[in-house]
């Protein structure tokens, strides 16, 4: 992009598994101040109900609006997408929000046997959005689905103190299955496996191809910031100093050990808004 968009883009997860969508993003548009919202307090989004998720996150996204004022909300979760997207752009017509579904279409477009696997938490891997985007692609084709809720935890509690052994480990076993069910692509449904790419990469060769959605993602996020037009776009002759990207994280007055390191990883600075909790 050639100009920053005033106003921070949000990634929203309820944990860690939005960061490579923000370190990806943040590499493109390395002026655009950012904005992660780890929403521990509600941890983990894939045991939630449809109507808890929507409830919480309308409720976070009021809150995110009140202190913030972002310029786009990404739902940096695919459970999130293909539970609350739909609701919260009804409830919330004023803010551009970008979700992170699973990439079924290409997927299945570039599958020989048009039988691909979706690998994400049981509420994502179950939803009809699924069924919908397989059947108006494809028409006649399988879509092995597989249920991986302990691979999120496995992710987010234990990921960043395990060795190379043990990574590869969590990630063959599912790709094991994958395998069994004959399907030729696997598509990586939640935002947290995006941590294990290289090792679903590896222990899907040869044969089976594997699919994310991290660079659609981005192309949207600027596809929409770039149609933001003054006051709102800051004039290439104006250079104010530039903003840190934050991190924000709910249900805990300061970060934890885990994701102070995780901040300085992804080049975040912690912070507490004043009156979250009373928003």
């Amino acid at each position: 992009m050639d100009k920053t968009v005033s106003g921070r883009v949000v990634f929203l997860d309820s944990g860690a598994g939005g960061l490579p969508y923000l370190s990806a993003y943040g590499a493109l548009n390395p002026k655009q101040p950012l904005l992660y919202v780890a929403d521990k307090k509600n941890f983990p989004y894939g045991e939630k109900t449809k109507t808890e998720l929507v409830s919480l996150l309308v409720e976070l996204t009021e809150r995110v609006q009140k202190h913030f004022s972002p310029a786009l909300i990404v739902l940096a979760c695919n459970t999130a997408s293909v539970s609350a997207l739909a609701e919260l752009r009804q409830c919330f017509p004023g803010v551009d929000f970008v979700g992170t579904v699973p990439a079924v279409k290409p997927a299945l477009l570039s599958s020989a046997k048009k039988h691909i696997a979706v690998l994400g938490t049981e509420r994502t891997v179950q939803d009809h959005y699924i069924t919908h985007i397989a059947e108006s692609t494809a028409g006649a084709c399988t879509v092995t689905r597989i249920a991986a809720g302990e691979l999120v935890d496995f992710v987010e509690h234990r990921l960043d103190y395990a060795c190379r052994e043990e990574r590869m480990a969590a990630a063959k076993k599912y790709m094991d299955v994958v395998r069994e069910s004959g399907a030729d692509a696997l598509v990586l449904g939640c935002t947290h496996f995006l941590f294990l790419l290289d090792e679903f990469r590896e222990t899907a060769a040869p044969g089976i191809h594997v699919f994310d959605s991290i660079d659609g993602v981005c192309h949207r996020i600027e596809n929409i910031l770039a149609q933001k037009t003054a006051p709102n776009n800051l004039g290439s002759d104006r250079r104010p100093e530039r903003q840190p990207n934050l991190l924000l994280v709910t249900g805990a007055e300061n970060v934890d050990e885990q994701w102070a390191a995780r901040a300085a990883r992804f080049g975040l600075t912690p912070v507490k808004a004043p009156d979250w909790d009373n928003a």
